[in-house]
């Protein structure tokens, strides 16, 4: 109490932030009952009776928890890499140009795609790379080629993915290193510039060692959703598409269709549940090895 009273400044201003989490992320946790039992609307989420492990059961023995976890796991793995890459790359060529209003338009188109819609997205990609009329194929058609079947063919999906991620993400990565980048005392640039250090020696030997630290805490935070898919990309793009099921379903896909289409409200949670305490177990994980690395560059 004496701490409250003496910093009661910050705790009230950290107050409307507790609420939020109270209300909207710890008490929604009681929901998680849901996974244990065989709900029915008439007796409601704590009325309905028990029946144990049997939704987990389900889940395992339908042949589905291994091909999402390895699906979600995979994806998210590539996508954090190339977010990562890609981002670095983005901020440190950014912060390389000289001319300001050429700075300020290339940081615009790259943050762009970030207020596009998954929506809008899929609609594009359609379009483009629709076999009987995209423009892909209508291109392709002019120089006597062969039509590509995108949404028939899972192969182009493990680089289509990844690709279009980076493409609406790496801009607003770009922002955070960005900011990192200018944080950097420029008197460390000038000194190197005294000793007779290029341009590629400057980004090597400074700007990328100096990242570490936001690097490290945005894989960490990137880690924490390893097991959440982009549920927005997947569904929109590829949606109830059976022949690519195998290849881009995901643990956030397969919840949702238990949901909606089955309305099986207790396998549905138990999938949420899984998801949730794998996502822990990860974030642990990394962070008990970022911490046996370097103690300060880790979370918790």
């Amino acid at each position: 109490m004496s701490e409250i009273k003496a910093h009661w400044v910050l705790y009230a201003m950290f107050l409307p932030i507790a609420i939020y989490f109270i209300f909207f992320a710890y008490v929604p946790m009681a929901g998680i009952v849901m996974a244990f039992k065989e709900f029915n609307y008439r007796e409601g989420i704590f009325g309905s009776p028990w029946n144990g492990w049997d939704n987990f059961s389900y889940f395992f023995d339908s042949g589905k928890a291994w091909l999402v976890t390895r699906n979600t796991v995979v994806y998210n793995v590539i996508f954090l890499t190339c977010y990562t890459v890609f981002s670095i790359m983005a901020a440190v060529f950014i912060s390389e140009i000289t001319k300001k209003w050429f700075k300020k338009i290339a940081q615009t188109m790259m943050f762009l795609p970030y207020f596009i819609s998954w929506v809008t997205v899929s609609a594009f990609v359609y379009n483009f790379l629709n076999y009987e009329y995209g423009i892909a194929n209508k291109l392709l058609a002019q120089f006597s080629l062969a039509p590509i079947d995108i949404y028939s063919n899972t192969s182009y999906w493990y680089f289509l993915l990844p690709f279009l991620y980076v493409w609406k993400w790496v801009g607003y990565g770009s922002v955070l290193y960005l900011a990192a980048i200018v944080g950097i005392d420029q008197e460390v640039y000038e000194a190197a510039t005294i000793d007779g250090a290029t341009r590629f020696q400057k980004i090597t030997k400074i700007t990328l060692p100096l990242l570490k630290p936001t690097m490290i805490i945005l894989i960490l935070l990137g880690l924490g959703r390893i097991m959440r898919g982009e549920f927005d990309m997947f569904y929109q793009l590829i949606g109830n598409n059976g022949t690519l099921m195998d290849a881009t379903d995901i643990i956030d896909t397969l919840a949702f269709r238990s949901l909606v289409g089955t309305a099986d409200f207790g396998m549905a949670s138990s999938v949420g549940f899984y998801q949730s305490v794998l996502t822990l177990i990860i974030i642990l994980a990394a962070n008990w090895l970022v911490r046996r690395y370097d103690k300060d560059q880790a979370l918790f």
